[in-house]
């Protein structure tokens, strides 16, 4: 039960630590007048990845690699399978071309990337960190230079100009909420993972994974409750390749990561490769560029089965 709450705390503080940092980083940036399309691309993005990069460093540092791992693997695959699932279950939504013209070609690069990388030799290494950084800087500066309608919408709407005096301390307050809130979730998952006798990599790839997806999972039903545009599936897509290339890649720089259990390698990776392939056939069949109920039941079942085989 105390795990439990370690974890539960642990999240809460993630959630609202990033939505803090998120504010004020939007809320800067505006000040500093830098185009609203560059925030999206950058500040954006790297603020709602915040929660599993402080995750993924800190698991590394203290020594948990495979929550490091297991986190971000464990976020794609619910990402898409969780996340975008629930999506097209409650409301269908319309794919933009920008999906298999960009989006999907470079969330498969990144993810074979990190499959090379790592699958032989079983640890993520400094060089290999840097590599995946610079690739991800080299997508950004691609889709700011020619891609600039497919992301014209990624910074909120409803940003209001902060005080400077506010702006400091939701940084400050979102800092320490996501220092915080990694410290109460990664004690939780590693005390749970003993508790019941599992690996860290088990804890990570479900319980860890699925609590810093909860954020995008949150604001998807609550744009369909409203009536608004729901998050698309770009944006989805675009959160797995910051997982991929910022988070690992930025952590690795860090500290190498290395497998210690190897389940990562022979079931969770396939996985994320599987479901990461499967949209693309999903996209086009049996309705080109819409995604509905029926695909979610696809996803939302690939998931389960993913869950049900890896806890058990």
């Amino acid at each position: 039960m105390e795990n439990t709450c370690y974890i539960l705390a642990g999240l809460l503080l993630l959630i609202l630590g990033g939505s803090w940092l998120l504010k004020a980083a939007v809320a800067l940036s505006l000040k500093l007048n830098i185009p609203k399309i560059v925030i999206g691309m950058t500040v954006v993005s790297f603020a709602t990845s915040a929660p599993e990069l402080i995750v993924s460093i800190k698991a590394a540092l203290d020594g948990f690699p495979d929550l490091a791992l297991g986190n971000v693997v464990g976020s794609n695959i619910a990402n898409l399978g969780l996340v975008l699932a629930v999506t097209v279950l409650l409301s269908g939504i319309d794919v933009a071309k920008s999906f298999y013209k960009t989006d999907w070609p470079v969330m498969i690069l990144a993810s074979l990337m990190f499959f090379m990388f790592i699958y032989f030799d079983g640890e993520l290494q400094q060089y290999e960190g840097v590599l995946m950084v610079s690739f991800l800087i080299g997508f950004l500066v691609y889709i700011l230079k020619f891609q600039k309608i497919a992301v014209a919408d990624v910074v909120p709407e409803d940003v209001a100009p902060l005080p400077l005096y506010k702006t400091i301390l939701f940084l400050a307050v979102g800092g320490l909420g996501l220092w915080g809130g990694s410290e109460l979730l990664i004690n939780g998952a590693v005390g749970m993972a003993s508790s019941y006798g599992v690996s860290e990599r088990v804890i990570g790839i479900t319980v860890v994974s699925v609590g810093t997806s909860i954020p995008e999972l949150a604001a998807s039903v609550i744009a369909i409750v409203k009536k608004e545009k729901a998050i698309s599936l770009g944006n989805l897509i675009g959160s797995n390749i910051f997982n991929l290339l910022a988070v690992l890649g930025i952590t690795s720089i860090i500290t190498p990561i290395q497998v210690v259990d190897t389940g990562l390698l022979s079931n969770d990776i396939w996985w994320m490769l599987g479901i990461s392939f499967l949209v693309l056939p999903l996209v086009f069949l049996p309705q080109k560029l819409k995604l509905g109920w029926r695909e979610g039941l696809v996803l939302i079942s690939f998931y389960i089965v993913f869950v049900y085989l890896t806890i058990t």
